[in-house]
Formats: C-alpha cells, structure tokens, sequence
C-alpha cells in the first residue's frame, strides 16, 4: 500500500529558489524548490541534529549553517564532514497547487 500523503504548503508558498520549514507527524520537514524540483528532506542536520532551516541551498545540495556540512537533497547523502550520516528524505508532489509530503 503506497504511503499516505500530508498537506504541506501551497505551492505558491515557495516560489523557486526558497524553502520552507514546517513540523509534520512530529518531523522537521524541510521543503526546498531548486531549479531542478521540489525537495523534501529532513529539517536536522544528521551531524549534532542541529536545524537545516538557515541552510544556503545551491546545485541540490543543502549546506548546515553550523558546522558546513553539504547534503544531498535527491539522496540524502552527506558530501561533507563532519557529517557522515544520510538526512532523511521524503516523496513530495503538487497536488492542486498544494505541496505534499509523504513521511512514510
């Protein structure tokens, strides 16, 4: 059975080239729109669970504006130390101008 989605924002709440932070199920979810898409990943850096909120977004990675550390937003995958860990990702989708998150 494919994963339930949540309401998120409406697309018009992030225009190209911004992000946006919000809580869904008790998860940071951060949402970035980059000229390659929508993103949906975690909202905290998987190095000392620091937040990814104020992170400079640029070529689908996501840069911690504490210790530096880059992540891949397709993937997850951390580019940089100190972090050696994956952040979440999550599905994401536009559905009546509405951005959706699938946490599952």
């Amino acid at each position: 059975m494919p994963g339930e989605f949540t309401r998120f924002c409406a697309l018009a709440e992030i225009p190209k080239g911004s992000k946006k932070a919000a809580k869904l199920d008790d998860k940071w979810v951060l949402v970035c729109h980059t000229n390659d898409g929508l993103f949906a990943v975690s909202g905290i850096c998987s190095h000392q669970e620091k937040p990814l909120f104020n992170g400079r977004v640029r070529n689908c990675k996501i840069t911690c504006p504490v210790h530096g550390a880059r992540f891949d937003l397709a993937t997850g995958a951390a580019l940089d130390l100190p972090a050696t860990k994956p952040i979440p990702t999550y599905e994401v989708r536009v559905s009546d101008d509405w951005i959706e998150v699938c946490l599952d």
